[in-house]
């Protein structure tokens, strides 16, 4: 999918892939479903759902319980470990993505595999495409686009773990897109140690900052969090532009040395204009005043990210919140179709190409507590043989047939 010419197509043609995926939903859903059971019929794990060997549709909603992490995470164990990927995956897992635990609590291992990375690929460009019909020029400036790595985590397999940012960071397809448009230098997001790391992106955007039109992260918390940062340091950072020299306490020799190509001498004017507009006592409209070319700040804003909502709408004064896309460690789910719908407003159209969906009722207070123990009594670890009578099975809902209730 990546290389030039296809990229190109899709840009392209993008709304009208976007319009044949929509309306074909139903139809690739099935495919999806039919790809996964043809290609991992044969793995330690499922094949036991599949005795006699026929791994359809209505073979899979039979016998196939709905299971948690923990019932897959023994299989996850033992690939760490050092077993062969094939007990759980046909294909080969290439890294293991460490997940943020913002919305389980707790930290999980998704195996990733080179066709999961391209589809994500894929759903970024979609993305893009969308958004660049609601903004004009986004190709005529630079991205302020605040990205920081975890360390690696080694396993016994040499399949590394790490949080899906890094991976992506990581990558040639971030090198040779994102990198090359953003204000950051590579080495700087590259940098383990965030509070260095986080001074040299700031201070680049800061030194770019006539030539910035979007501002953005992966959260909204990151987002609030860079700008009491800025808070924090304004003044520091208006003594390094003022006198060309970057703080001694960056040490971290990849930042030192990319900032060194941007930090490339004094420069009082541009440290007095940041002086005026940061030493006002309020800071409302601050990322506005600082980046008048701005056009939009993107970053997640909805579930856990929607408190983080008023404090970027005071700093970004006036600027949209766009919420891109709609995205966990397992997979991309979907896109924000209308970038441009108040924060609170958001919704994502579900990409029916990217995985296979089934879902369960919400509670009338759109919980899930109550089913946990009825979705872990539908655990493979306690059986293989849960048929279609077992209460949650009866409630799963395919991706075409979820209705919006409202309580």
């Amino acid at each position: 999918m990546a290389d030039e010419s296809e990229i190109k197509e899709i840009y392209e043609n993008g709304m009208k892939i976007l319009e044949d995926l929509t309306n074909n939903a139903d139809e690739l859903q099935e495919q999806i479903l039919e790809e996964i059971l043809t290609r991992n019929a044969g793995t330690e794990y499922l094949s036991r759902f599949f005795p006699n060997g026929q791994a359809d549709k209505q073979s899979f909603k039979t016998n196939v319980p709905i299971v948690t992490y923990e019932d897959i995470k023994p299989y996850i164990d033992r690939i760490a470990n050092g077993e062969i990927s094939s007990i759980l995956f046909a294909d080969p897992i290439t890294p293991f993505i460490r997940s943020s635990g913002t919305s389980g609590g707790q930290p999980k291992l998704i195996p990733m595999t080179a066709e999961s990375f391209e589809k994500r690929k894929y759903h970024l460009l979609l993305s893009d495409i969308v958004v660049k019909k609601c903004f004009s020029g986004l190709d005529e400036g630079k991205l302020l686009l605040l990205h920081f790595i975890k360390p690696e985590m080694g396993t016994p397999s040499g399949l590394v773990a790490s949080p899906y940012t890094t991976f992506f960071s990581k990558t040639n397809t971030f090198k040779n897109s994102l990198a090359k448009s953003s204000t950051s230098p590579i080495d700087t997001i590259l940098c383990l140690e965030n509070k260095q790391s986080m001074y040299c992106q700031l201070l680049s955007g800061l030194l770019q900052l006539d030539k910035i039109i979007v501002i953005g992260s992966s959260f909204a918390s990151v987002l609030a969090r860079s700008i009491k940062f800025l808070e924090d340091y304004w003044k520091e950072f208006c003594s390094n532009i003022r006198t060309g020299y970057l703080s001694d306490w960056i040490t971290d020799h990849g930042c030192r040395n990319a900032m060194s190509s941007i930090l490339t001498g004094p420069n009082p004017e541009l440290a007095d204009l940041i002086q005026q507009i940061c030493q006002d006592i309020s800071w409302e409209g601050i990322i506005k005043k600082l980046w008048p070319k701005i056009k939009y700040i993107h970053g997640i804003i909805t579930g856990s990210m929607s408190q983080y909502v008023s404090l970027l709408e005071f700093y970004g004064g006036g600027i949209p919140l766009v919420s891109r896309s709609y995205n966990s460690s397992e997979c991309s789910f979907g896109i924000n179709l209308n970038p441009l719908s108040k924060p609170f407003d958001v919704s994502y159209t579900f990409l029916p190409h990217t995985a296979y969906f089934q879902f369960l009722p919400v509670n009338n207070d759109c919980g899930g507590k109550s089913r946990e123990f009825e979705l872990h009594g539908a655990s493979a670890t306690e059986s293989s043989g849960i048929k279609n009578e077992t209460m949650a099975v009866n409630e799963l809902v395919d991706l075409m047939n979820v209705k919006l209730v409202l309580f």
